[in-house]
């Protein structure tokens, strides 16, 4: 796949990189673009590398016939996350087609809520588990009790990286790669920007590949010396969500006003949509600033608003329902003893002039005839 190449330039850093929700302000430069030269060339170039469309198939065309009769429970960090939900979409139309059967079971967000669904999961003797969304260490135990039952467990979104993931307890990990979504996204706003924005970074620090991904976009928007990182913020991805974030952008557009030109969140649907709910209560221009990014998943709710010029510029969407296939190939692999495929999705950003009429990230790569042919069913 392409991958975004981090550039060579070392700049003096005028933003400190912050671990809490305070704010970091630097001072704007009268001639921005040519004080991070070479970091706006790369990220012209990694943007105009990312909008392109057409990505053949590289993901593997042989593989073991399909078992029979399996029940797979996925357990989501919370159902509420587009992301989440829609990889589980997958995963349902994907069991169908091979003649399996999938079972939800919602964490909802929480730390019991999670741990309480992978135990049952394993106590009601799943012939595999899916750890939808979040860090597969916050439910070791769970996890080791699995592998001690011989229950193969499979990531999606649960580490940095695809592929096996042993160390984790996990027989492979489905996902795009975190840094390449994290560098994407900050490029994106280096290059709408022209070097000159104002960025407020969002995650949630309590989960460790969140706080990775978007200590990943930071240090990529550091490589702009005159980007003002205006606030890196801890908003915790739960039931109080929305309201935490609409109360937050009232804050940051009466604190920064026009210098707040980007947003980039971990989340595209949990963070974007309440943002765009308090934009327009300040009678702000869906198309005006902020410009909003979501740095993953690509939830309908995105393609939405980036398709009708409300509140949202882009979006660096998974292929979900492509990756719900995976997630199915890959449990056949591990329950016929065959070793994971490895495969990893290409990376995509979906803007207004590429979007068409699409509600979701869905390559027309022929993946569902191929794992069908793969599995030996029609």
């Amino acid at each position: 796949m392409n991958k975004v190449k981090k550039s060579a330039l070392v700049t003096t850093a005028i933003i400190a990189l912050v671990t809490s929700s305070t704010i970091a302000v630097g001072t704007t430069s009268a001639n921005a673009a040519s004080s991070c030269k070479a970091a706006l060339a790369k990220a012209d170039a990694a943007v105009k590398l990312a909008v392109n469309s057409a990505a053949p198939w590289t993901g593997p065309k042989t593989g073991p016939k399909a078992s029979t009769g399996k029940t797979i429970y996925y357990v989501a960090q919370t159902m509420t996350n587009g992301g989440v939900a829609g990889a589980e979409a997958g995963v349902a139309e994907a069991a169908k087609a091979i003649g399996w059967t999938v079972k939800v079971l919602d964490g909802q967000g929480t730390q019991q809520g999670m741990d309480q669904a992978m135990n049952q999961a394993v106590t009601l003797h799943a012939d595999g588990i899916v750890v939808g969304g979040f860090d597969p260490a916050t439910v070791k135990d769970a996890i080791t009790a699995a592998n001690a039952a011989k229950i193969p467990v499979i990531g999606w979104h649960a580490e940095a990286t695809a592929g096996p993931q042993p160390q984790a307890g996990l027989f492979s990990n489905v996902t795009t790669l975190r840094k390449d979504v994290s560098v994407i996204s900050a490029d994106w706003a280096i290059s709408n920007s022209r070097g000159r924005g104002g960025v407020v970074v969002f995650s949630d620090f309590s989960i460790p590949f969140a706080k990775g991904k978007s200590d990943e976009i930071v240090a990529e928007l550091k490589t702009c010396s005159s980007i003002n990182i205006l606030k890196y913020d801890n908003i915790p991805i739960g039931n109080s969500t929305s309201t935490l974030m609409q109360s937050e952008t009232a804050a940051l557009l009466a604190k920064f006003g026009s210098k707040w030109t980007d947003s980039i969140s971990i989340n595209g649907s949990l963070y974007i949509t309440p943002i765009a709910t308090a934009l327009r209560a300040a009678g702000k221009s869906g198309t005006g600033l902020p410009h909003n990014v979501g740095a993953g998943d690509g939830s309908t709710d995105e393609y939405s608003r980036i398709a009708s010029g409300q509140y949202q510029s882009v979006t660096v969407p998974e292929p979900l329902n492509q990756e719900g296939w995976q997630i199915i190939d890959e449990f056949n692999r591990a329950i016929n003893g065959v070793a994971a495929s490895g495969y990893v999705p290409a990376t995509h950003l979906v803007d207004k002039a590429n979007i068409g009429k699409a509600t979701s990230w869905d390559p027309k790569n022929g993946y569902r005839n191929i794992y069908k042919k793969i599995w030996g069913v029609k």
